[in-house]
């Protein structure tokens, strides 16, 4: 997938996972496109053991690139807050 796609993607999966996990409305598409990347990979390392990072876009790599971003924002808000919403 090349780099546009990546940032396409990575920031519309960001800006999802941060309306279902109800994060401050002020992060960002910077920090959207960063948190759908990182989502994805995690993702992708959690469910698909490493594949989904070289698999064509379909609807499973999509939520599964959603969940790992959901799953980094809890992480995130656990040790930012010590709660998660």
């Amino acid at each position: 997938m090349g780099i546009i796609m990546w940032l396409i993607i990575g920031g519309v999966v960001g800006w999802l996972a941060s309306l279902i996990m109800r994060t401050d409305a002020q992060q960002g598409i910077f920090l959207n496109i960063i948190v759908g990347i990182v989502g994805a990979f995690l993702g992708g390392l959690l469910l698909a053991r490493g594949e989904i990072n070289n698999a064509p876009l379909t609807i499973e790599t999509f939520a599964v690139s959603l969940l790992g971003a959901v799953v980094l924002l809890g992480i995130v808000n656990l040790l930012r807050r010590g709660t998660l919403r």
